[in-house]
């Protein structure tokens, strides 16, 4: 069987594809370069470049590569500009996932692994976030995971399709530093490159109702949730049961100034972050369960909070030693 990974370029994608030979599985890339790095994608591994949005690209990827299953990762990751650009990111997302989709079915793949997220759920009013929680996405972004989600399970539906979506909450991490976040918005990069610059980090918002007063968000090293899909690919091969969807989550959060210390002992680089206004939209906590997951998909919380960041500075080091 031959695995292909959408987006396979991409700081979460380059790890599934490692996972996936890890594991003794063969994969085949597509990826449009507009945000991985062709860099990323093992040297022995197929690799096409193109967008999804070609269909005719994704069908000869689907037939040259014998592939039997996808895992679906390609598409427009912003939730914050999302609201600002809400056409480009239904077109990557929706129409994307449309094109892949009909093209999956023409040729006869019926297995995909699906790159869902958090922000399906907008800001949820409960402690710990389920996989029954009510979805109330409040970007395009998140609006468009959840009509993938939908996507998926209307061609379930119709065609026979065996899917599953994982919901992702806030991915950390490198397994090795040659594959790093490039990420102008995510926190670690963000942080770790306003250190390097000599800059001072900053929080915003310290009056939450939260032990320290800062935002608690759940933090997954990007290893466990690359493993978690090669375990769910298998899982489609071997015709096992899957749920629909399935949140990636530890259980327990962590704060925005517990991420900021963690970062001053790691990297060796003593601050104090600045304190910000809080910003509109930013609720006090979202944490996950990943019980779910942890029965059906071999999801564990193998790293500490202590080895996400030490692995994301070793990656932002190296990535700062190309340029």
């Amino acid at each position: 069987m031959t695995w292909l990974v959408t987006g396979g370029a991409g700081y979460i994608g380059s790890h599934v594809v490692r996972s996936f030979l890890e594991a003794g599985t063969p994969v085949a890339v597509i990826d449009s370069l507009t945000s991985g790095r062709d860099s990323f994608v093992p040297k022995a591994v197929p690799f096409v470049r193109g967008t999804i949005l070609d269909g005719d690209l994704v069908r000869d990827a689907l037939l040259d590569n014998d592939i039997t299953g996808v895992v679906h990762l390609a598409g427009f990751k912003y939730a914050g500009v999302s609201v600002h650009r809400p056409l480009l990111t239904y077109q990557q997302n929706v129409t994307g996932t449309a094109v892949l989709l009909g093209q999956m079915a023409a040729v006869g793949v019926n297995k995909i692994v699906f790159s869902s997220s958090a922000a399906t759920y907008g800001t949820p009013d409960v402690e710990l976030v389920t996989e029954t929680t009510p979805t109330s996405p409040e970007s395009p972004y998140g609006e468009s995971k959840l009509i993938g989600e939908w996507l998926l399970r209307d061609q379930g539906v119709a065609a026979g399709l065996k899917h599953t979506s994982l919901r992702y909450f806030n991915v950390v991490g490198s397994a090795t530093r040659e594959l790093f976040d490039t990420s102008p918005h995510n926190l670690f990069p963000v942080v770790m490159s306003m250190l390097t610059d000599g800059k001072t980090p900053q929080i915003n918002g310290d009056d939450y109702p939260t032990p320290d007063g800062t935002c608690v968000r759940d933090y997954i090293h990007v290893d466990d949730l690359a493993l978690s899909h090669v375990a769910a690919a298998r899982a489609l091969e071997a015709g096992t049961p899957l749920e629909p969807v399935y949140n990636l989550g530890s259980g327990a959060g962590v704060s925005v100034r517990e991420i900021m210390t963690a970062i001053a002992e790691v990297t060796g680089i003593a601050f104090e972050p600045r304190i910000a206004p809080r910003r509109t939209g930013d609720p006090a906590r979202i944490v996950a369960s990943g019980e779910l997951a942890a029965r059906d998909l071999e999801w564990q919380m193998r790293h500490s909070l202590h080895d996400m960041v030490a692995s994301a500075w070793a990656a932002q080091q190296y990535a700062a030693s190309l340029s």
